[in-house]
């Protein structure tokens, strides 16, 4: 029988991530209940459940364990196991914060520094915000010039802040979307989240330029939140 044991506290940095141990997990119920390559997981609920973690971080490990070759997610069908190799031949994606963490972190940080901008911003800071968001809705459809033009607008925030210690760790935070990241936003970016998205940076951006301090930071927050629910819950 699996045993279901405390997850360890992530309280310094030689500790394994949280979805490191999740995907051990896994592994160890694929072998313990002789499931083959070839043959389905139980749904996420049930693993979930049956691990006694959150639907956030199973997802993690599974997208961690379909970078390293151990499962395929099949879109509309469930997670087949594809092969299990030993525990530590697993190619498991670095070891930086997983996407939840930086989500996390970034509705704190960010929520703040959009309440920041919205009290100090210039008006060439406001139009930088705005033509990164121009630049969004203009390149919606291309992955690789929305991520870029959604790095733009919330950095071009940050910068209406005038404090660089912000800039500079928002770049940090923005650099942790690593393989696992974007293997996430692969399986559960829709048209329908990208529209949500364009939305809610004009409202972000709508607060910002009237100096509305508790709008900026509700609606920076609302988007943030809204990307996890959305990545968690798919």
């Amino acid at each position: 029988m699996l045993k279901k044991t405390a997850l360890p506290a992530e309280s310094n940095a030689h500790e394994p991530r949280l979805y490191r141990v999740v995907a051990d997990r896994i592994q160890e119920l694929i072998r313990n209940e002789n499931i083959a390559a070839g043959e389905r997981l139980p749904s996420e609920r049930d693993l979930a459940t049956k691990l006694s973690v959150s639907r956030a971080s199973l997802r993690e490990a599974l997208i961690a364990l379909e970078l390293g070759g151990v499962i395929e997610v099949r879109g509309g069908s469930g997670v087949y196991v594809s092969e299990l190799p030993e525990p530590a031949e697993t190619d498991l994606p670095e070891a930086g914060p997983g996407p939840f963490e930086v989500l996390s972190a970034r509705r704190l940080i960010e929520s703040e520094i959009a309440a920041i901008a919205a009290r100090v911003a210039t008006d060439s800071a406001i139009d930088a915000i705005l033509q990164a968001v121009v630049e969004m809705e203009k390149h919606h459809a291309n992955y690789s010039s929305n991520e870029q033009a959604d790095r733009n607008f919330h950095l071009a925030i940050a910068r209406a802040t005038g404090n660089s210690a912000l800039v500079g760790s928002l770049n940090y935070l923005w650099d942790q979307r690593g393989r696992l990241w974007h293997k996430l936003k692969e399986h559960f970016q829709t048209e329908e989240l990208r529209q949500e998205t364009l939305k809610d940076h004009r409202r972000i951006l709508e607060a910002i330029a009237a100096h509305d301090p508790a709008a900026a930071r509700k609606a920076m927050r609302a988007h943030l939140e809204r990307v996890t629910r959305t990545f968690s819950r798919g």
